[in-house]
């Protein structure tokens, strides 16, 4: 089994800046791929950007020069680092890992963007 914690939302100004941290624990050296999702209000769930065991990054579209995904491997810990927040960017971030045989979703973290 994986724990998945994740911290760091909350209200920001467009423009701003803010970053999210994933803290991974328990069975994590099954743990092959893992990344973050957001689910705006009334919306799907998508995915923002993953990094995978061997550090290949891929980043959705409207995030890219903006979103940053980095991972501290000897902590268990994911980050997002997402720069020039726009209103659209609001919504629920779940942090996600895919691992052999499961995968594991965290209880997600709400980033509001608004003046």
């Amino acid at each position: 089994q994986v724990q998945v914690v994740e911290s760091g939302g909350g209200l920001v100004q467009p423009g701003g800046s803010l970053k999210l941290s994933c803290a991974f624990s328990g069975t994590t050296f099954s743990i092959y791929r893992m990344g973050w999702y957001r689910q705006p209000p009334g919306q799907q769930r998508l995915l923002v950007a993953d990094i995978n065991s061997s550090d290949y990054i891929s980043y959705a579209d409207s995030v890219k020069g903006r979103f940053t995904i980095s991972r501290d491997k000897d902590k268990n810990t994911m980050f997002l680092q997402m720069n020039n927040l726009k209103p659209e960017d609001t919504a629920v971030y779940y942090c996600h890992a895919d691992a052999i045989h499961s995968q594991y979703w965290g209880q997600g973290t709400p980033v509001t963007v608004s003046s």
